[in-house]
């Protein structure tokens, strides 16, 4: 229940593509002034201020396509500068609160779904080559339409989906064994410039992997919080009980962090305050679905 409007103003400015917040109802005429004062571009990012799972996040190529995402959204949602980065990484940190200096515990590498063409097979054959991929076919099928039956010329390569989310098809990889001293100092000198941020996630869009490597060019696009997960443990190579040892070892980070955190002053959660919170959720939940369905 973070709402990300809130959340990007504790990241460095130069780290993330510019955004600006849509209340739920705002008039069509306000929101193209604010396109105009922000001097955006299309494509943009649509997505609801408060998120998860990539649900009801749509990439809108124009501005009627925007402004009919902002006649049925209902719930508040940002306006964000669409990144010109084609790769995407998510990046778990943590450091103790008064610890100089922090560590990366593990690297995700979101590979969105594509096909490559044969010059032969329509888009809805190449889809169903790959298993996975069937499981997102009345996604796929809403957002192509007849386009399915369109057939890929040879060797020409397509994203279906553009969002590097687990639940929206991208498969995860584990580049963990990538970490290293240089990449560990570029994003602890990042992430101790966000205050307040001991541990998370980091979603972050990139071009070359030296660069990020030494903290260059690139956009973070998300910063998860306590809700994160080690999302290199959905790696398909990997085992249930290296997901359950992955969990267990980063929420006894989380432990420490909390535990630190409440000896400074910051109290705890109570119970009243969860159950509010998951009621909260599982009511958002449903209605980003039904919204989902929509677009």
């Amino acid at each position: 229940m973070e709402q990300k409007h809130e959340i990007y103003p504790l990241i460095p400015d130069l780290y993330y593509p510019a955004c600006f917040l849509v209340k739920q109802g705002t008039d069509t005429a306000t929101i193209q002034q604010q396109i105009a004062q922000h001097q955006f571009s299309f494509p943009l990012i649509a997505k609801p201020n408060i998120g998860m799972q990539g649900k009801a996040v749509k990439k809108v190529k124009n501005l009627e396509e925007l402004l009919q995402y902002a006649r049925v959204c209902p719930v508040d949602f940002l306006v964000q500068q669409f990144s010109s980065y084609k790769n995407e990484v998510g990046i778990f940190y943590h450091r103790m609160p008064g610890s100089v200096k922090g560590i990366v515990t593990g690297i995700v590498a979101k590979e969105p779904m594509k096909v490559k063409g044969d010059g032969v097979s329509s888009l809805y054959q190449l889809i169903c080559e790959v298993p996975r991929y069937i499981l997102q076919m009345d996604q796929l099928t809403q957002i192509y339409g007849e386009g399915l039956l369109k057939v890929l010329p040879k060797d020409e390569e397509m994203i279906l989906v553009p969002y590097g989310n687990h639940a929206r098809g991208s498969k995860f990889l584990d580049w963990t064994d990538k970490i290293d001293e240089t990449f560990t100092n570029s994003m602890d000198e990042i992430c101790k410039q966000i205050n307040g941020f001991y541990y998370g996630r980091l979603d972050v869009m990139y071009d070359d992997w030296d660069d990020l490597r030494n903290g260059k060019n690139f956009h973070i696009i998300e910063l998860n919080g306590a809700g994160a997960d080690p999302t290199h443990m959905y790696d398909p190579k990997h085992s249930l009980f290296f997901a359950w040892k992955e969990i267990v070892r980063h929420w006894t980070f989380l432990y420490r962090v909390s535990k630190a955190n409440h000896q400074s002053g910051i109290p705890y959660m109570s119970l009243k305050e969860g159950a509010a919170m998951f009621k909260a959720n599982a009511a958002l939940v449903k209605k980003l679905n039904e919204f989902g369905e929509k677009i």
